[in-house]
């Protein structure tokens, strides 16, 4: 079953708003509604290589998001990592500003890990496919 281009195109953009309305609000909105408290971040894993491991995952799966919805415009795609990786890194640094909001460095390093593995993983495809 193929999925329609526009509806993962779609899905990108809703994945892309919705993770910077969790990086600017001030305070875990995940923790509010999963622990009732502003100030608890839920941990998926344990981090490891001193970086977070929420954040890999974070944008190690909205950089897939974003494969799978431009893998037909590789010109485009690379914009789009650009632009993922440029957000990864200013939307940390948003947290210098906002209040109950903390710049750790390990999450920094897990956004741009998350893009990077990801690019470097297509563009692998992209040499084993030619």
């Amino acid at each position: 079953m193929q999925i329609n281009k526009k509806y993962l195109d779609l899905f990108f953009k809703i994945s892309n708003f919705t993770l910077i309305i969790l990086y600017l609000y001030p305070g875990s909105i995940l923790g509010l509604i999963l622990y009732g408290n502003l100030k608890l971040q839920p941990r998926l894993t344990e981090d490891f290589f001193s970086l977070s491991s929420n954040h890999f995952y974070t944008f190690l799966i909205l950089s897939f998001i974003a494969i799978l919805s431009y893998s037909n415009n590789l010109k485009k795609l690379d914009y789009i990592f650009l632009y993922l990786l440029l957000i990864s890194i200013i939307l940390e640094l948003t947290h210098l500003v906002i209040p109950n909001r903390s710049f750790q460095y390990e999450d920094l390093i897990g956004n741009i890990a998350g893009v990077i593995i990801s690019y470097i993983l297509i563009k692998f495809y992209e040499f084993i496919r030619r």
